[in-house]
Order: structure tokens, then C-alpha cells, then sequence
């Protein structure tokens, strides 16, 4: 039997919202273990088209042979150009975003990304590139650590986490899963002890993938790609980047604020499919915990 890779959250109410034309264009901008690209395939004919991407080789090593299908290693945040390359530009029926990290991820302790394990720190998802968990937390400011905190991980004891780090590496770098759970552990009270862990490996996660900045830059390139009629649909983990794609789809702007005519008419180049968010139902929840938090969105292009 094959491991795990990922489960797709909300996926008939993916599928749905996407309305898939069998003859269509569509993206899945976060290919992750495929389950949800599988779908989309499911839905299309001979003449659809299906691109995927991910910043992680390891997740498009799953990709599968389909002369639908068109595999992408690069950043979602650059969607339009890559599609630009492959002679798409502005026709594309669908596309997909599930902003959740895959169970493989979390379960790899070589990629650090949960504090179940021991393991480096790393958390990057693409790992040729960038700065790694552990040389954030050992080069960031006090400052800087306690506003990464407080604003990625809503975190309240913000500021003594940072001061905590700072004087910890002082002594010797912190370099490990392990090493950074002895410096902040104390400071978590026992009882919300694995929310508050989550809250901080999510803080650091987020900081290293510089994921609200690539979201943001792909809403943008997200709707330049899109046709008139075709459809965004995104599936958010956290107040942060869900708080962001629902002003994005409701006034087609990052900052929220709507955009009106001389008669006060909405000018919003996206209409909602769905004023509320669909969330996982408790049998989904059963079968696949972290669709507890998702929150799926979905809008149409004017």
C-alpha cells in the first residue's frame, strides 16, 4: 500500500466550484499529493488541460503520465508567467488553491515542519532555496521574532518567546526540532500545550515560505490568468490568509476596499459564488482531522 501523501479537504465542494468543462483549461496551484488534481482529471476529456505546481520536487515526483496533464515545478505566486510559457494567458476555466501543508510534510522529520518530531529545522518547501527555520530563529532580531509571533501565530506570550530565543542562542545556535522545544516549552501552559506548539511552528512556517507574500502576489496573477467565467477556489487554514481572500474576492482588491462607478456601483472584477465558506462536515473531519480548520472560497471572474 502507497503512504499517505495527502487527503483532499472539501473536495466535492472543490470540484463543484470549479464547474469543470470537460474540454476546459484548468490549475491546480498547489499540487501537493494530487488528490485533487486526480479529480479534476476525472472530470475532463481528451481536449482539457490541467497545469500543477509546486515549489517542492518531492510532491511533483507524484505527478502521474497524462497528456492532460502539465506538471510545474516553480512558486504559485508566479502563476501567470508560467502559464504565459506554456501559451496560456488569460483563457483559463479554473483554478485551484489549497493553501494546507500535506500530511507528508508534517510527517517527514527531515523537513521540520512539526514538533512531533525531532529533526532540523527547516520548513522550507522548496529546500534549494531560501533561508531555513533554524537560520531565521538564530538571525531575526528579539523584535522582529516577537512581531512573527504575535502576527502569524496570534500568539499572546509573543514578546517572552522571542526574549527567550534570544537569550537561548546566545549560549549555542538552536538548530533542532528538540533544541527549540526546550527553550519555548515552558513558556506554553500544559494544557493548550499542542495548539500553542502549532501556533508557533505555523508562525516560523510561514515566515520562511514567505507564504501571505506569495498568496498575495498570486490572488493578483490568479485573476490576469483567468477567463471571463472561470472560477477561483481557495482553501484556507488561518485567519490571516483566509481574512485575505475574502476581501480579494469580494472587492477584487488586496486591500479590501471596494472599487465603485460614479453611481455607486460595485466595480469588482470577481462575483461570489459562495457568500459564506464551505467547512468540512464531521464525518469529513472524522476521516481527516486537519480539514477541521479549512475553509473553502469561491469566486467567478466577470
Amino acid at each position: 500500500m502507497e503512504p499517505v501523501y495527502h487527503i483532499p479537504a472539501l473536495l466535492p465542494q472543490t470540484l463543484e466550484g470549479l464547474n469543470i468543462c470537460p474540454d476546459g483549461i484548468y490549475a491546480d496551484a498547489t499540487f501537493g499529493g494530487g488528490g485533487h488534481s486526480r479529480a479534476i482529471l476525472e472530470h475532463l476529456g481528451p481536449q482539457g488541460r490541467l497545469f500543477v505546481f509546486d515549489r517542492d520536487e518531492e510532491a511533483l515526483a507524484n505527478a502521474w503520465a497524462d497528456p492532460r496533464l502539465t506538471p510545474i515545478h516553480g512558486n504559485f505566486r508566479f502563476i501567470a508567467q508560467y502559464l504565459r510559457l506554456h501559451g496560456v494567458k488569460g483563457d483559463v476555466n479554473g483554478i485551484l488553491a489549497d493553501l494546507g501543508v500535506s500530511f507528508h510534510h508534517f510527517d517527514d522529520p527531515e523537513r521540520g515542519f512539526s514538533f512531533r518530531f525531532d529533526g532540523p529545522l527547516d520548513m522550507r518547501m522548496n529546500r534549494r532555496g531560501g533561508r531555513s527555520a533554524a537560520e531565521l530563529i538564530n538571525q531575526e532580531s528579539e523584535q522582529r521574532l516577537s512581531d512573527l509571533f504575535h502576527l502569524y501565530g496570534e500568539l499572546r506570550q509573543a514578546r517572552r518567546l522571542a526574549a527567550a530565543i534570544v537569550k537561548a542562542r546566545a549560549e549555542h545556535p538552536i538548530l533542532t526540532v528538540e533544541q527549540l522545544l526546550t527553550v519555548i516549552r515552558p513558556l506554553i501552559s500544559p494544557k493548550s500545550e499542542k495548539k500553542e506548539l502549532a501556533q508557533v511552528f505555523q508562525a516560523l512556517r510561514i515566515e520562511v515560505n514567505d507564504e501571505i507574500g506569495a498568496l498575495r502576489q498570486f490572488l493578483n496573477q490568479a485573476l490576469e490568468s483567468l477567463a471571463p467565467g472561470g472560477r477561483l477556489v481557495i482553501i484556507t487554514y488561518h485567519s490571516l490568509e483566509d481574512r485575505l481572500v475574502k476581501n480579494f474576492m469580494k472587492t477584487g482588491s488586496l486591500d479590501g476596499k471596494e472599487q465603485k462607478d460614479f453611481y455607486g456601483r460595485n466595480l469588482s472584477p470577481l462575483k461570489l459564488i459562495n457568500s459564506k465558506p464551505f467547512v468540512a462536515d464531521a464525518a469529513e473531519v472524522e476521516r481527516n482531522p486537519r480539514s477541521r480548520s479549512a475553509k473553502l472560497r469561491i469566486a467567478e471572474k466577470i
